[in-house]
């Protein structure tokens, strides 16, 4: 027993030794996270925390890739030092203040944690001369040992749960409901960075080596993985001469099929790789013999489906990165198939490249030219609508509905991505100086708006709209006017927290007092939507309004008017007011 503690503290102390920086991106990971459970910090300061939560997190996969760089080459703890001030750099990137965080910072996250995670598959196999089958049993063993840390994690995190939980029921503690979140926290990035590290061992030497071809990995991708893939497969060809016999566009989430098989089937080949040099006759060699062909017709497919995206509305970088990896599949389809001396290794590494020139390549990056086209689709579509006057947008003419979205959501978009210096060249005076203030600027900007008749006889646009223009407050002590454009509202009564959040869209609409919150969107779709769901024109109604008790309040929210969108079921809302009283 002495000796297995022994040998187990043995492991632990060179864990640290090979894994330093790695173990304390993690450490410093959970640091912030449990920092930011704990003390429930204000806004700028839980927006630091964010940044500092996503540099971390990243740097745990950086750290290791540049570890097993190290154990390849010389000078390795360069490179290390190297990834630090990288992290440094990617901190940086994004803003000083939470308002000017939008979704665009999503296109460089992402993109960024897949580049660290593929750096990881080969950043130790770029020379020529190391062997193909190492790089497969390193990938191997990699992809076991997460699965492991994963099943490992997962039994850990629910022991320690339920013994702290049965500790407090049974001695009759009243432990903080933080703890069960620390502890969560703590053990699924820590805990689950160390026995990762475990299985590891020492590192590339021992990932690399050669050993057997696990049994249950062939079984899985032999009787589950592929044949999915296979039907899979034949309802994309189904599709696809359904296209072909009715000469119709493709719908755009097919793009999203097609990639799923592609990615996946790759993934299926890389994972029998070694069984290809064995001469069996199974569905296995026939899959990976074959694979690349049948991409070809669904590669076609996907460019159309892609184009047809782009021509009508112009990049945006969910369509750069869709078409770009549409490229990539292409070319490693050409790859495979005419290419004799084929590596597996060209797989990741040519992802890693189309990915690195995606978010850093001068002109032709994901930004650059999703901002160039929106510019020019915007352009059009006031020229097209005779929008401008003077070289200004006139919001004052009569648009329909379409032309008005459309104009405010690239305006949105353009601001997102911060191209201001564009923007206000095409508005007046006093809408530039309210974009100096408002970071929802670009909504409501239009004064006459008509509904596109083709939407209302196709019966899929509603608003619903109140016949009063009094209110009559009486019974209530405080009224709340909602003047913010993004539809939320933070604020307090007599020491309560009151937080609204308006959810443009179908997912909710809530309204939170202290730790109490309610949902209303269920009441507005019983009360409203559900017994006009069959109206074909605007509704006007006497009465607005629902009430709903939160804590220790009563509230009554009068709607001015809402929109209803039937055929993506989301919601607008306009002139909101809220009466509270105590209940």
């Amino acid at each position: 027993m002495k000796n297995r503690i022994t040998l187990l503290f043995g492991k632990v102390k060179q864990l640290f030794i090979n894994y330093p920086f790695v173990l304390l991106m993690s450490l410093a990971f959970v640091i912030t996270v449990i920092y930011g459970i704990e003390y429930e910090p204000k806004k700028e300061s839980a927006f630091l925390l964010l940044k500092l939560g996503l540099t971390f997190s990243l740097g745990i996969s950086l750290q290791f890739a540049l570890k097993i760089l190290s154990q390849r080459i010389k000078n390795g703890i360069v490179w290390q030092l190297l990834g630090f001030v990288f992290l440094i750099i990617y901190f940086f990137i994004f803003p000083k203040k939470e308002e000017d965080f939008s979704g665009f910072y999503v296109f460089i996250i992402i993109p960024t944690y897949i580049l660290s995670h593929l750096l990881v598959s080969f950043v130790a196999f770029i020379k020529k001369e190391t062997s193909e089958l190492n790089f497969w049993q390193y990938n191997k063993n990699l992809f076991v040992n997460l699965f492991l840390t994963a099943v490992f994690t997962g039994v850990l995190i629910g022991g320690v749960e339920l013994a702290i939980l049965a500790v407090e029921e049974l001695f009759n503690f009243d432990f903080d409901g933080k703890l069960y979140a620390d502890t969560f926290f703590a053990l699924g990035i820590f805990g689950s960075t160390f026995i990762f590290l475990l299985f590891n061992e020492s590192g590339l030497d021992y990932l690399e080596k050669e050993g057997k071809y696990p049994v249950v990995l062939k079984f899985f991708t032999q009787f589950i993985l592929i044949p999915l893939l296979i039907i899979y497969v034949v309802i994309l060809y189904f599709y696809c001469a359904k296209i072909v016999i009715n000469w119709q566009l493709p719908r755009g989430w097919v793009s999203y099929l097609v990639l799923a098989y592609s990615i996946v089937g790759i993934f299926a080949l890389l994972l029998v790789h070694p069984l290809k040099e064995l001469k069996l006759k199974s569905w296995i060699l026939i899959f990976s013999k074959l694979f690349y062909y049948t991409l070809i017709p669904l590669i076609i497919l996907l460019f159309v489906a892609i184009f047809t995206r782009v021509l009508q509305y112009g990049y945006t970088e969910a369509r750069y990165f869709v078409l770009l990896i549409s490229l990539w599949l292409t070319i490693l389809v050409l790859y495979f198939v005419f290419f004799k001396k084929a590596t597996i290794k060209f797989i990741p590494i040519s992802l890693f490249v189309f990915g690195l020139f995606a978010l850093i390549f001068p002109y032709l990056n994901v930004f650059s030219v999703s901002i160039r086209s929106q510019e020019n689709e915007l352009i059009e579509v006031l020229k097209e609508n005779n929008l401008l006057v003077n070289n200004k947008i006139n919001f004052g003419k009569q648009v329909t509905d379409s032309i008005a979205n459309s104009v405010e959501n690239k305006l949105e978009f353009l601001s997102e991505r911060f191209d201001d210096e564009f923007i206000e060249v095409y508005l007046d005076a006093e809408t530039v100086k309210k974009s100096k203030t408002n970071k929802y600027w670009y909504t409501n900007l239009f004064l006459n708006i008509t509904h596109n008749q083709n939407q209302k006889n196709n019966n899929y646009f509603l608003r619903i709209s109140s016949n009063k223009k009094i209110i009559n407050i009486k019974d209530y002590q405080f009224v709340i006017n909602n003047n913010q454009y993004d539809g939320n509202i933070e604020t307090e009564l007599n020491n309560d927290k009151i937080s609204i959040t308006e959810n443009y869209g179908s997912s909710s609409f809530e309204i939170k007092i202290n730790e109490k919150s309610k949902d209303i969107l269920p009441i507005l779709k019983t009360k409203f939507f559900n017994k006009y769901k069959n109206a074909s024109d605007d509704v006007f109604v006497d009465d607005l309004s629902i009430e709903v008790i939160v804590d220790k309040y009563k509230v009554k929210v009068v709607f001015g008017s809402i929109d209803w969108n039937k055929n993506l079921n989301s919601f607008n809302y306009g002139n909101i007011i809220y009466l509270i009283k105590t209940n």
